[in-house]
């Protein structure tokens, strides 16, 4: 049973369907099939309704008014010799004109009417010619006697008693008037007017539906040419008005008198305008295929004129001026429709063009009918034709463009259904609850195939909690344009996804794309990781330490305390240089993570250096980070590091700073810097700087000087000094000395030199303290030569980083030539780092100042890791003994056994020595003993103003020590045979 009434419904389901297919079937192709048959057999074949007796046309007799002729019977004397014609053509002449015609006999008993069908006629008044009593009169405003209004003219109502008789008639005309006598019967002019009337109302009703339609169609639409052609067919329906004589009446009411005449030169031109810009919208693209831009462009010009002349000159003025202007631009409208026509095969460009210029020939034939009198077709091409045609070929060319937009929107909707699955970007619709409406296959395969099922449609099942929140402030708060947010972790899969979202709200729908941005995410996170990380010990590396640390700051008011500390680990590099580079990472990591494990997760940890780390302890006291420091020290040390089979102690020095509100990144590390190497030159300690440690006072002053050095005024505060230097051999018979620099800040107080020093090489302006300092000692030479007889060398130190810089060295040979009367007396000190640092470099200077005349000394020897090969690469005249080795020497044998061993080598290669920074008598007298040539320091003098070298003597005129003046004095005097003379020679040398 089952079975059976599953294959009736089956059955009955198939005849369901084949009455619906015969019902449309019937409904849309025969039934407007058969109506279309019926309509032709009854527009050809059946009788029409409104039969009539065509009318009689009566011959008439016409002649003009003038002064002469003013009444009937003055106008029938001349309308006696005037000729029988059928009509009569005004030519535009609105001057009244007299006609008279014989009323014909009447066969039977049927009432006669005598129509005057000219709708150009304005006004008629008629007279029985043989009594020359009134009949009638009738105008547009009104009618009076047997006349009265006929369709687009007037009529004459016959009395019997005037058949066989004439009628004389006075009649004017505006406009291209043709005026003539039709002979009814009164049935059949009654019929014919009623079917005058039918037919304009069905041409009103017609065109105004179908303007209508295209009016609707173009609001919803949004088109602005369906509007326009619009407004096209409404004015051409008034020119079909005009064409048949009814446009005295709009939508059945007449217009009124006195705004016919000008209404109908207005129509004239709005008709030309409309026409113009259709053709132009319609065609526009086509235009600029075909050329001829100018042309159209005058005729667009003539537009304005036209509309303004229509309303300003009479109707018999302008009507001959419309007929040229619409004659020469109906023509070039054709001959460009028919050039766009050949370049196009648009069947809507096809049936718009056939529309306008049906239209156009018909204006055209209205034009020349009516200027040359050509009335042979008039009743069959006419607007009247024209506007009936120019609709119908518009029906079709709608028709023909809503059927390309409709296959143009299913195109679009086929290829949108092909991007919407090929997509390779999640598409989705959801409505305002979060349930999933459509989704493409990219985004089933992100989030699955329940995607639009019952049991998974809900957009939260698939993302972390507050997903959906964020998507419905972001649509219809419009905060932004996109999101990211993280997915759930789905059955079968590795730990959650994240995407990104686009959304906005449509139709209140959501609409939007997901896109799988799960290994973008992690390759940013990771360049972003990376970016402020380390990538060898996995810490945060300088630039995310200075972030760190600059936050930190930032949050100091609150919380109230800030340290941080540089950890620099000692002779590490030894590590990378005997085991290799793998053993040293490993080590640092290592390190490391025996530091990490330490801190808290609140502090950061840096590196920011090869073997160099910054610790960051914020809202910590100065206290308990020093004590976490010390264990760090310990921690460090104390276990040895295993890299296979290899054990490895480190140990490492911290510098410890307490950081006050408002300080800045770098000088945080600048001075935190030079705690920790503080601490490193004390070998593996602590050392911790307070708030007010003079460690920032200082670092301060340093910033200060620095910036002072960078301004114009930088050498106003530097002031020179000199020190005497005492020849041991004849100490009273010479005055040398070394020039020191001074310098006095702005508010008088004495700057440190090594402080001076520090501060010009960081900020680059050495070479302008040595260039000030060098051409001061000239001038002040150039002043003072004459004082200095017994002078033979004066020390001046020279910076390393002067020595490199091509131009200063250049400088300082052109000051060096352009005073070769002093150059003897120059001795230009040379540290003997800056000498190791570019041997080549310093031999050309060296040879090149020599050969001037003036002296080389090597400053400092001794101090760094001395090889004395490189005194083999230049000749030097002095050698000065590091200070070091000098001070408390009787204390130290060694540095006595040094200082003989540097004299001996000096000695061997013709250079003298001198020793600095003697303090004492016995150092004075040691130095004596060994055989030093000149001894400088405090025991001799302190450095002096420049004017008390002018007054001295001697060198040893300044020893204010009686013990030392009086050793001083008995120097010499034990060989009293050997001259007690300078060793240096004062010839000068040749000029290289």
């Amino acid at each position: 049973m089952v079975k059976q009434a599953t294959l009736y419904r089956k059955r009955m389901d198939q005849l369901h369907q084949g009455l619906d297919l015969l019902l449309y079937a019937l409904s849309t192709y025969a039934l407007p099939v058969v109506i279309g048959l019926l309509s032709l057999l009854a527009l050809f074949s059946w009788k029409s309704q409104y039969a009539v007796t065509a009318p009689q046309q009566l011959r008439i007799q016409v002649v003009q008014a003038s002064a002469n002729i003013q009444e009937p019977a003055q106008a029938l004397a001349q309308l006696q010799n005037r000729p029988l014609s059928p009509f009569h053509d005004t030519r535009l002449s609105e001057a009244p004109v007299w006609l008279s015609f014989v009323v014909p006999k009447n066969v039977g008993n049927a009432p006669l009417m005598v129509e005057f069908p000219s709708r150009h006629a304005m006004d008629v008044t008629c007279w029985d010619a043989g009594t020359l009593s009134p009949l009638g009169s009738g105008s547009r405003h009104g009618t009076a006697g047997s006349i009265s209004a006929v369709k687009a003219g007037f009529a004459l109502e016959v009395d019997p008693a005037l058949t066989d008789r004439a009628v004389v008639c006075r009649s004017s005309a505006t406009g291209p008037a043709r005026l003539s006598v039709l002979r009814w019967q009164a049935a059949d002019l009654e019929i014919s007017a009623l079917e005058f009337h039918r037919k304009s109302g069905l041409l009103d009703g017609g065109i105004l539906l179908l303007a209508g339609f295209i009016l609707i169609t173009a609001l919803i639409n949004r088109n602005g040419l369906y509007i326009l052609f619009s407004a096209w067919l409404v004015m051409n329906l008034r020119m079909a008005s005009l064409s048949a004589g009814w446009d005295s009446q709009w939508l059945g009411n007449t217009v009124p008198q006195e705004w016919l005449v000008q209404a109908r030169s207005i129509t004239l031109t709005l008709y030309y305008i409309l026409t113009l810009t259709l053709f132009t919208s319609l065609f526009k693209e086509d235009l600029s295929l075909v050329g001829y831009k100018l042309i159209v462009r005058v005729a667009q010009w003539t537009c304005l004129p036209l509309l303004l002349l229509s309303i300003a000159l009479p109707y018999a003025l302008f009507l001959p001026m419309i007929w040229y202007v619409a004659g020469v631009g109906i023509a070039m409208l054709i001959f460009l429709l028919i050039r766009i026509l050949r370049k196009t095969k648009s069947r809507v460009a096809i049936w718009y063009g056939t529309a306008i210029s049906i239209t156009l020939v018909a204006s055209l034939y209205e034009v020349l009918a009516a200027a040359l009198g050509i009335k042979g077709l008039i009743g069959s091409v006419n607007s009247v034709t024209a506007a009936l045609s120019s609709s119908l070929l518009t029906a079709l060319a709608i028709a023909e463009h809503m059927r390309l937009e409709h296959e143009q929107h299913l195109q679009v909707q086929a290829e949108l259904a092909h991007t919407f699955e090929a997509m390779p970007i999640g598409l989705f619709t959801l409505d305002l609850h979060g349930r999933f409406l459509s989704a493409n296959p990219a985004l089933l395969d992100m989030l699955g195939p329940n995607v639009l099922k019952n049991q998974g449609k809900n957009w939260q099942q698939y993302f972390a909690n507050g997903a959906w929140t964020m998507l419905h402030q972001m649509v219809f708060n419009k905060t932004q344009d996109e999101m990211e947010i993280n997915g759930r972790a789905l059955p079968g899969t590795a730990g959650s996804k994240r995407f990104l979202v686009k959304a906005a709200l449509a139709r209140d729908k959501i609409e939007g794309s997901l896109q799988d941005i799960t290994e973008k995410s992690r390759a940013s996170a990771d360049l972003e990781f990376l970016a402020s990380h380390d990538s060898l010990t996995k810490i945060l590396n300088r630039r995310g330490i200075e972030q760190a640390l600059t936050r930190a700051i930032a949050r100091l008011p609150e919380d109230k305390a800030l340290a941080v500390a540089y950890l620099d680990l000692d002779r590490f590099k030894l590590i990378n240089d005997l085991f290799g580079h793998g053993a040293g990472n490993e080590v640092l990591q290592q390190v490391c993570r025996r530091v990490s494990d330490m801190l808290s997760r609140d502090f950061q940890f840096g590196r920011v250096g090869g073997d160099e780390f910054v610790i960051v302890f914020p809202a910590t006291p100065i206290a308990m980070a020093s004590a976490l420091c010390t264990g760090l020290i310990d921690s460090i040390g104390n276990t040895t590091y295993r890299v296979g089979d290899n054990a490895f102690n480190v140990r490492c020095s911290i510098g410890l700073i307490e950081v006050s509100p408002g300080m800045q990144f770098n000088d945080a590390m600048s001075t935190v810097d030079r705690a920790c190497r503080q601490a490193k030159s004390a070998q593996g300690s602590l050392v911790v700087y307070e708030k007010d440690a003079p460690a920032f006072a200082q670092h301060e002053a340093e910033l200060k000087l620095i910036a002072l050095l960078a301004t114009p005024s930088a050498t106003d505060g530097l002031y020179l000094e000199m020190q005497p230097i005492m020849s041991l051999t004849a100490p009273h018979e010479s005055l040398n000395f070394e020039v020191l620099l001074r310098m006095r800040d702005p508010q008088g107080q004495t700057i440190r030199t090594d402080h001076l020093i520090a501060a010009g090489e960081a900020s680059g302006r050495m070479g302008m303290i040595d260039r000030w300092v060098l051409t001061s000692t000239l001038d002040w030479l150039n002043s003072h030569e004459d004082q200095m007889q017994h002078t033979k060398f004066i020390c001046m130190n020279l910076s390393g980083a002067s020595l490199n810089d091509e131009e200063f060295l250049e400088e300082i040979y052109a000051m060096l030539e352009k005073n070769l009367h002093l150059v003897g007396k120059l001795c230009l000190e040379i540290t003997e780092s800056v000498a190791l640092h570019d041997l080549d470099n310093t031999r050309r200077f060296v040879n090149k100042v020599r050969g001037y005349g003036a002296k080389v000394a090597l400053d400092d020897f001794g101090a760094g890791y001395t090889s004395f090969s490189y005194l083999k690469e230049f000749k030097a005249d002095l050698l000065k003994i590091d200070g070091s080795f000098i001070v408390d020497m009787n204390q130290h044998p060694a540095n006595i056994a040094i200082v003989e061993a540097i004299v001996s080598l000096a000695n061997n290669l013709g250079m003298k020595v001198i020793a600095e920074w003697a303090e004492d008598n016995a150092t004075v007298q040691t130095l004596t003993e060994i055989g030093v040539d000149y001894v400088q320091g405090f025991a001799i003098a302190r450095s002096q103003h420049p004017d008390k070298m002018i007054s001295a003597e001697s060198s040893a005129s300044f020893i204010q020590d009686e013990e030392l003046a009086h050793y001083v004095a008995l120097i010499g005097k034990a060989n009293p045979a050997q001259p007690m003379v300078d060793l240096f020679s004062v010839v000068p040398r040749k000029v290289h």
